[in-house]
């Protein structure tokens, strides 16, 4: 780039930096990701160590950090609350030691101290004869914003040092206390769905939150926001400094402070493998962090190596891969999972995170849309945790032009273009036809298993290479399969095929619960099947059920019945059945007459933990519901008894604290022959 495109360039980095500067320190409401911004910010220094003549004093790089809002009172500093410079591979930490070492051959044989580089907000703490008298936000590093008020809010804070009597360390008469407020992922995971409970907007990201939390006018406000805090540095003190910077963290922590957790490193390699294990454990910390602080462990030696700019040479920032960058959305996908959930996906402009090229990300779910007012051309924050899926944050707003469309959820299966379901009160929409292709895998498995149809020795595996074949659409093409098309199948001889075979045909005996269970409606378990098995005693009963009655039977509510009545009205689904009915498989409860067995637990609830010696689960249930009684899962105030067998669970417990009635088998039996 020839010298005039390259100031050029420069002058417009500036303005960038400030704009960014100002939004993230004054407004809280930054619209690019701290990542862009370091890119920005080293593009900057690169140009300015090239041509050294074009800095002059108003560069960002020549100032400690942001702006000072207006608001609140001004607090000078005692000392410049600097910054540190950034790493982002091995290779640059490696050049910034060679670079001290060169100044000082002492850094040679230096030990180190490695922290995590909390993303919060940075707090100067100033206390007097050990009582907290106040306390600032960095600001531009010289001057601060006094947020004391706000700062006595938060617990972790101590406001009267040593907070243990016990503790007989001298308190220096005047001591101020670099540290960083933040809020852990928990906490405002739970803030979140504190305001989405009450119709209120949510925040995008724990760094802003802290924030503006801690910059209210009304301490009562911050008051309310689960702020926290770790400390890290000693700004200064009265008397003799600590000499090395693990002396420093141990003196906190003998103070009361809560200390950020450290690592010791007699050497650089240690201080990778310190790098590598934070970087391991990112999601484990409870917090956000953004990479690793690298301190010479000699305090002496790190001041006496000076300041560059801004930063002091002692120390460098570590920056993890980046796991938060904006990027445009330029599209929105529906993917149909195996239960006929649909779920909205966020089509992208390629962008890298972590190493790894995003194209798509996870939008939740419809109503995540509509709440965070998500739009086709948004430019939108995205995460990437770990391993895990990248998910989209939220919009940036501001960057909006007006051509920006708003998503209207499909009416019809983006599969099999059937009308989809959504029902008041739920988050999830579902495609209820059981023969879409989306779910037919899914769908067959459930029917052959254990709780429902229990066709012996046919799991996933098989169904999968069932449907791959195309020998299976839905579950009832099981009863079409024949020798010829399992012996074309790899892995089947005719021992195989004739247990399969045999298997299917076993269950056509299976009973109507079973097979209602089967049949996959959404909010139909096994006692819901139990329970319409004995009302309706047959398929063709149930599905000219309306809604009143289906709702007049005791645990089937409003969702559960509707999730069943609109089963039942889908062509695909009446299709499965007339399938069902011509293969034979077309159960029809029994009436059992009252004379016949003793109803001797009519009306009673039965929860049953841990295993019988004469009863499978299937067996006991059925035992107890022949004899007028139910099973449910959850112990609650309205269950009856718990019947309990050997390695109980915590169902037990919960029945002994209810003083609810337990059984052993042998009393259970000698109830049930009364």
């Amino acid at each position: 780039m020839n010298p005039s495109k390259l100031f050029s360039r420069l002058q417009e980095l500036r303005k960038q930096i400030q704009y960014h500067n100002y939004r993230y320190y004054v407004l809280n409401d930054p619209i690019i990701s701290d990542y862009e911004y370091d890119q920005l910010y080293a593009e900057l220094v690169a140009i300015e160590q090239e041509h050294p003549e074009w800095i002059t004093p108003d560069s960002p790089t020549q100032r400690v950090g942001g702006l000072v809002a207006e608001r609140f009172e001004k607090v000078q500093h005692p000392v410049p609350i600097l910054s540190l410079s950034n790493a982002f591979t091995k290779a640059e930490v490696q050049e910034w030691f060679e670079r001290i070492a060169k100044l000082d051959e002492r850094v040679r044989e230096a030990d180190f101290i490695v922290e995590p580089k909390i993303d919060g907000l940075t707090v100067v703490l100033h206390y007097q004869d050990g009582v907290f008298q106040r306390g600032a936000t960095r600001g531009d590093g010289m001057v601060g914003e006094d947020v004391t008020a706000n700062l006595r809010t938060i617990k972790a804070l101590p406001l009267k040092i040593p907070v243990s009597a016990q503790n007989t360390i001298k308190v220096p008469t005047s001591l101020v206390v670099r540290g960083e407020v933040f809020i852990t992922m928990q906490d405002f995971e739970q803030l979140n769905r504190r305001l989405e409970e009450m119709g209120e907007k949510t925040y995008l990201n724990p760094r802003n939150t802290a924030s503006g939390s801690l910059r209210q006018l009304d301490p009562r406000i911050t008051a309310t926001r689960p702020l926290t805090l770790l400390t890290y540095d000693i700004v200064s003190m009265e008397g003799e400094p600590p000499k090395t910077q693990s002396e420093l963290l141990e003196m906190l922590y003998d103070f009361g402070f809560p200390v950020v957790e450290n690592r010791y490193c007699a050497n650089l390699n240690e201080v990778f493998e310190a790098y590598d294990n934070f970087l391991r454990r990112r999601d484990e910390l409870g917090y956000e962090a953004d990479g690793v602080v690298i301190k010479l462990n000699d305090i002496v030696l790190a001041q006496q190596l000076g300041v560059v700019g801004k930063d002091p040479r002692g120390a460098i920032a570590f920056k993890y891969p980046a796991r938060e960058v904006s990027t445009k959305l330029l599209s929105i996908g529906v993917n149909v999972g195996r239960t006929g959930v649909l779920t909205p996906y966020a089509i992208l402009s390629p962008v890298e995170i972590g190493g790894v090229i995003v194209k798509q990300a996870t939008l939740h779910n419809f109503d995540f849309i509509a709440q965070k007012d998500i739009r086709i051309g948004d430019v939108v924050l995205i995460k990437r945790a770990g391993d895990v899926i990248p998910y989209v944050i939220g919009p940036i707003i501001e960057q909006r032009d007006g051509d920006e469309q708003v998503f209207v959820p499909p009416k019809n299966c983006p599969v099999c273009d059937q009308p989809v379901e959504h029902l008041e009160g739920e988050v999830a929409w579902y495609c209820v036809n059981a023969a879409c292709p989306a779910q037919v895998v899914r769908n067959i498995e459930h029917f052959v298993s254990r709780s429902a149809m229990d066709i012996v020795g046919v799991g996933i595996n098989l169904v999968e290479q069932f449907v791959q074949a195309g020998l299976l659409s839905d579950a009832a093409d099981l009863y079409r399969l024949n020798r010829e098309d399992l012996l074309q199948l790899e892995g089947f001889a005719e021992k195989k095929a004739e247990n399969v075979l045999q298997a299917i045909a076993s269950s056509k005996k299976q009973s109507l619960a079973r097979l209602i269970i089967g049949l996959g409606i959404r909010g139909v378990g096994e006692v819901v099947a139990a329970d319409l098995a004995q009302r309706f005693k047959s398929l063709d009963a149930l599905m000219s059920a309306t809604l009143e009655e289906l709702q007049s039977i005791e645990g089937i509510g409003p969702n559960t019945a509707q999730a069943i009545v609109d089963w039942f009205r889908q062509p695909r689904n009446r299709e499965l059945l007339a399938k069902l009915r011509s293969a034979g498989v077309w159960p029809v409860e029994e009436e059992i007459k009252q004379d016949e067995i003793k109803q001797v637990f009519a009306g009673k609830t039965f929860v049953v933990t841990g295993g019988l010696q004469r009863f499978t689960r299937e067996e006991v249930k059925e035992f107890i519901e022949k004899r007028g009684g139910r099973v449910t899962e959850s112990v609650s105030k309205k269950t009856d008894y718990v019947l309990v067998g050997q390695n109980p669970g915590s169902k037990l417990e919960k029945a002994r604290a209810l003083n609810i009635p337990v059984l052993d088998e042998a009393q259970f039996l000698e109830m049930a022959e009364k």
